[in-house]
């Protein structure tokens, strides 16, 4: 049978949720944030991001525990909003996870050039492409293995960032006293650049974020996703508050906003080493690119297996080829796997053009993606919930509840929305907005509409009324 197997232990998916957007986001972007909005301007930006990604967690958590499926939001969207709506979300997400398998790839190989400064990036490319996809080529259960220690190093790292962090504060490392509050009351802090520049931040945060939807794409191989997934969505909260906004929050007291550094994507002025140096830690330039290397392969791994199994739903669930559904004896979809893999290879145009035009482009085309997917886990929670009441279903059946229904997913919408329409704003502010790259910028977004209304004129879909949403999985039934 075309079936996944169910090898994800709750430990696994505990880590992924933990683990799973952790990357280049935070580690680079993170001083561009505090630069550019200054201290104050960025952990407001990163707080109502987290704030939303929380209530967008826990609106997956609900669905996902209620019917664990690979399809996940793909098809809680065309199952409780409108077939063409999940059908557009499905094929969108696949290609925005493929092409950002390309962009982790040529990530990696960038960073390389750290050690190596002569290296063939094409090289390097090829051979994690390689190591990628062989990890995702065996069982599950090696996925959930790997990215159990790859998570398990990033959290390890920022754990010990914030404590050296700390120390270096209160002045017990370093050669330098106990840090006041200056670099919070220089110049225009600590909102510099007013609302614009948190607008800004608002984009950095959300990028940063992306990935965290994971957890319910696992749900469908986990084994009790009843007791693990609400497990994992719990730590989300956590992984918020200690990762990302306290690891600003010691990078403002540390360094000023109006430091250069903090405007530099090298890794040797990443706000993280420069930390590490402050504490007296010389080798942090290595330490920190290392670490950063481990992320960004991760986020490659996780990005290949989410976008082997959505695309083995699409043809699961009879929108996409039926060959493509086949799975191996240890339960991996073979064929899924090796036409994303194709797709994943675009690093290969670097061969003909250069490096950086490559890869800006595709970080274009993937990232405004992961806003629309947002979107959807927020609108299809939304019906979710009130066809469930309509229906006369009781609550307390649901195996997990989300809180402050229905503000939180209507919240998360309308922030979503703003965000997505604000994306050129700071280009138009700062005069430096082009047709080529708003284009670019929007492609997903664009291609998203085309498939949707395209599938609608031809299937002549319509919204779906609440009371004929159907509520009919089984529960622990990972397939559609």
């Amino acid at each position: 049978m075309n079936t996944l197997k169910r090898r994800l232990q709750s430990r696994h998916l505990t880590m992924i949720a933990l683990g799973g957007s952790i990357g280049t986001g935070l580690f680079l972007t993170s001083g561009m944030s505090i630069h550019s909005a200054g201290p104050g301007g960025a952990v407001l930006g990163y707080g109502l991001i987290a704030i939303m990604v929380y209530f967008l967690m826990t609106s997956l958590a609900e669905m996902s525990t209620y019917a664990p499926t690979t399809g996940t939001f793909c098809e809680y969207s065309g199952q409780y909003v409108d077939p063409a709506f999940g059908f557009a979300m499905g094929w969108n997400y696949w290609f925005s996870l493929s092409i950002s398998i390309a962009v982790d790839i040529l990530s990696a190989a960038f960073i390389m050039t750290f050690w190596f400064p002569d290296a063939n990036t094409l090289q390097w490319s090829g051979l994690f492409y390689v190591v990628i996809f062989g990890i995702n080529l065996f069982t599950v259960k090696l996925f959930g293995e790997t990215e159990y220690f790859l998570s398990m190093v990033k959290v390890s790292f920022i754990i010990i960032f914030i404590i050296v962090g700390g120390l270096t504060i209160v002045g017990m490392l370093g050669h330098n006293a106990a840090v006041n509050f200056s670099n919070w009351t220089i110049g225009d802090a600590p909102f510099h650049g007013g609302g614009y520049a948190v607008v800004g931040v608002l984009l950095l945060a959300g990028f940063s974020f992306q990935g965290t939807e994971l957890v319910g794409v696992a749900a469908g191989e986990a084994k009790t996703p009843q007791k693990s997934v609400p497990k994992a969505i719990k730590m989300t909260f956590w992984r918020i508050l200690i990762f990302y906004l306290l690891s600003l929050v010691v990078i403002s007291f540390l360094i000023p906003y109006t430091s250069p550094s903090l405007a530099s994507s090298h890794v040797t002025m990443s706000p993280f080493t420069l930390i590490f140096q402050q504490a007296g830690l010389q080798f942090a330039a290595s330490l920190t690119n290392a670490i950063i290397l481990v992320a960004v392969l991760s986020t490659g791994n996780a990005n290949m297996y989410s976008a082997t199994r959505i695309m083995w739903y699409l043809a699961k669930s009879h929108q996409g080829p039926k060959s493509i559904a086949k799975v191996s004896r240890s339960g991996v979809p073979y064929m899924a796997l090796i036409i994303t893999a194709i797709a994943g290879s675009a690093f290969l145009l670097t061969y003909k053009f250069q490096n950086g035009v490559i890869f800006h482009w595709l970080v274009n085309i993937s990232s405004l993606a992961g806003f629309v997917v947002w979107f959807g886990i927020a609108l299809s929670h939304y019906r979710f919930r009130r066809a469930y009441l309509a229906q006369g279903f009781d609550m307390a059946a649901l195996p997990y509840r989300s809180k402050l229904f229905p503000l939180a997913p209507v919240i998360a919408m309308v922030l979503i929305a703003a965000i997505i329409i604000g994306q050129p704003l700071n280009a138009i502010v700062s005069h430096e907005f082009t047709w080529g790259t708003f284009f670019s910028t929007y492609m997903g977004v664009i291609v998203f509409f085309i498939i949707g209304i395209g599938y609608k004129i031809k299937h002549h879909t319509r919204l779906i009324p609440l009371d004929k949403c159907v509520f009919h999985h089984k529960q622990g039934d990972p397939s559609p």
